[in-house]
């Protein structure tokens, strides 16, 4: 699923708003595994969510197991 950052604070906090309008916050440990340092708002990103939780953040091609199409 497509999502723009809606903000991210240095201390891990970030929230997503999906392009149906669903906002997410995205759980320092799911940013931290994602292999992203630093996110800024306005940035699309893909994630995986399961019941309300965002459990995978990704940006297409980067991190391990990405590649550019």
């Amino acid at each position: 699923m497509q999502a723009t950052v809606f903000s991210h604070d240095a201390d891990g906090a970030t929230v997503v708003v999906t392009d149906a309008g669903l906002r997410y916050a995205v759980a320092p440990e799911v940013f931290a595994a994602s292999s992203l340092r630093f996110v800024r708002p306005g940035q699309r990103v893909s994630i995986t969510e399961d019941e309300g939780e965002v459990t995978r953040l990704w940006i297409v091609g980067i991190g391990d197991g990405e590649t550019i199409r």
